[in-house]
């Protein structure tokens, strides 16, 4: 006796309302395995890849090349045996690639291939690949074959584990389809697992961050993150400034050009980002590859300012966005928001001169009371009733920083500096360091443009700095405690270290600037400076700067969720 087809099923479907897309399959699996995981992916458009999404994705090539037709049930044939077969249904609200479809006549069972080994489970397998393969049987029923169980071949052990489609699993696998849709359309993403080993094989952790909501929210004091790692820690920006340079792609690589000869080669696997300076020029293969690869290339003008970054279709998160545009209509959440990031940008300054001051017994006097206007500084700011008094606590200690930046900077036996530091200026500066320190911030919008573009922020709306035509707004806002961290941090390293000396500026109509050989030598220390490690002051794990940056974004967006109650700062200690 055939198996009864779906619409005969008397637990009624789930009705798609106007124009809600179908369900791909994967997703049943995804949700079924963690639901938070299946919105992430479905709704808000988030993917990474890890370790064994990559593994998984190269063991299906052969499957996936191979594409087979399905004959039609009446037919009848007496063999049935066809590759990447689609197949999608309305009533059921569901779509599938079938990786595999065996049988004959009409009776047929999928075959689903997994990279893995068979786990020694009573079932066989794990109820997320039972779901997801019964999707795909039900969606053969709909279609008029007879499928009473699968099969799911995994390719690491080479081992075939067949699945019956009883009525338990079938009602499982519709509720998880509902469950989905109704997750889906509610427009409320679920919570996180609680320390479950899920969480460290998932592609999506450093996404989710459960661990850090965990704690954040402070339900378990005791409680210690584990530590998140970056897909790719190893991919770097590549750096192209020379004008009569031109890009192009070659195979797996990309050639940096110089009147028609080659002067570098690098993977493309190897780039995090393309960044090019004033006239650089790259083809459209390259570019459509970059695209393709999700690397964003960024404009720079010949003297380092941030023009613009291209990166594909952009990213699909709407809700992300969405609540971005809300906050930034709440004045209210504006000035907290305000306050956190200029108190925070002050606390670190203070801890930069504390830990950087060159000087004798006097003027160790000198810093106490420094640290101490600067510590009244932090609880002015964390106090300010309105943006316009928190401009003038910032603009305040801003300039009671730059006053003393000088002591940071390393003086020779006769205690001469090698750049002389009064006062910061800009547009244009003036000096070496100020030169510097115009560049770094500079590079260091930039880092942040490209972040808060990955995780489906719009980095031209802020919260402090209002908007403005062509000014990124919300990276102006994130960048403020990461100033002395990162740009300041490194102008000081590369002045005390030697790294630059006159002969790296040039000097025109009063202004200074980089030359190019020491703009690549400036651009080396601040890029040693984004992947140093150190250890998290909130979570205690050690990460590196440029995954900070990503970890702040992410956390930024949680807030704008409303999953956690407020934004925390990165202050280093």
């Amino acid at each position: 006796m055939p198996e009864p087809k779906p619409a005969d099923h008397p637990r009624p479907l789930f009705e798609r309302s106007g124009g809600a897309p179908l369900v791909p399959a994967r997703m049943v699996n995804e949700y079924v395995y963690c639901p938070r995981l299946a919105y992430l992916e479905w709704v808000q458009g988030e993917f990474a890849h890890n370790e064994y999404t990559v593994d998984g994705q190269m063991k299906h090539r052969n499957v996936d090349q191979k594409k087979g037709r399905l004959p039609e049930p009446e037919e009848q044939p007496e063999h049935i045996h066809a590759r990447s077969v689609d197949l999608a249904s309305a009533q059921l609200g569901v779509i599938a690639r079938i990786d595999l479809v065996e049988g004959a006549e009409d009776h047929v069972h999928p075959v689903d291939y997994k990279r893995g080994k068979r786990p020694h489970v009573a079932q066989g397998a794990y109820l997320p690949e039972r779901v997801q393969l019964c999707v795909q049987g039900l969606l053969l029923r709909e279609h008029g074959y007879r499928c009473d169980s699968g099969v799911l071949y995994f390719m690491a052990s080479r081992e075939r584990v067949r699945v019956p489609f009883d009525q338990d699993l079938v009602e499982t696998t519709l509720q998880a389809i509902q469950g989905l849709r109704e997750t889906a359309e509610s427009g409320k993403i679920p919570p996180p697992l609680e320390s479950s080993p899920k969480c460290t094989k998932c592609s999506l952790v450093g996404i989710c961050l459960p661990d850090e909501l965990r704690f954040l929210r402070g339900n378990q004091p005791d409680f210690e993150p584990r530590p998140i790692y970056p897909a790719m820690d190893s991919a770097l920006p590549l750096y192209v400034q020379s004008q009569a340079s031109y890009i192009r792609k070659k195979g797996e690589r990309l050639v940096v050009q110089e009147n028609n000869e080659t002067v570098a080669e690098v993977r493309l696997g190897d780039i995090s980002q393309v960044v090019l300076y004033g006239a650089v020029g790259i083809s459209t293969p390259a570019l459509h590859e970059c695209f393709r690869r999700e690397i964003p290339v960024t404009y720079l003008s010949y003297g380092g300012w941030f023009l613009g970054h291209s990166v594909g279709t952009g990213h699909r998160n709407v809700e992300t966005r969405t609540y971005q545009y809300r906050t930034s209509f709440d004045p209210a959440k504006c000035l907290q928001l305000a306050r956190g990031w200029v108190a925070a940008k002050i606390a670190n300054c203070r801890t930069l001169l504390r830990r950087n001051w060159r000087g004798d017994q006097n003027d160790d006097k000198s810093l106490k009371r420094l640290m101490a206007l600067m510590k009244a500084d932090i609880r002015a700011a964390a106090r300010a009733t309105s943006l316009d008094s928190l401009l003038g606590v910032e603009g305040a200690a801003a300039n009671r920083y730059f006053q003393h930046f000088a002591r940071m900077l390393r003086t020779d036996e006769d205690g001469c500096m090698a750049f002389d530091f009064e006062k910061r200026n800009r547009r244009p500066p003036r000096d070496p360091v100020n030169a510097m320190l115009s560049f770094a911030y500079a590079m260091l919008v930039r880092e942040w443009h490209v972040v808060l573009s990955a995780v489906g922020l719009d980095p031209y709306r802020g919260f402090y700095h209002q908007p403005r035509y062509g000014r990124p707004a919300l990276a102006l806002d994130m960048m403020e405690p990461f100033r002395p961290l990162l740009a300041d941090s490194a102008v000081i390293t590369a002045i005390n270290n030697g790294e630059l000396h006159s002969k790296d500026f040039v000097y025109a109509a009063g202004s200074c600037a980089l030359a190019p050989a020491g703009r690549k030598k400036f651009i080396a220390a601040f890029e040693r400076r984004l992947g140093q490690e150190i250890t998290h002051p909130i979570f205690k794990y050690k990460v590196n700067y440029r995954r900070i940056l990503e970890v702040q974004a992410r956390l930024l967006v949680r807030y704008l969720a409303g999953e956690i109650s407020h934004y925390p700062n990165f202050i280093t200690r």
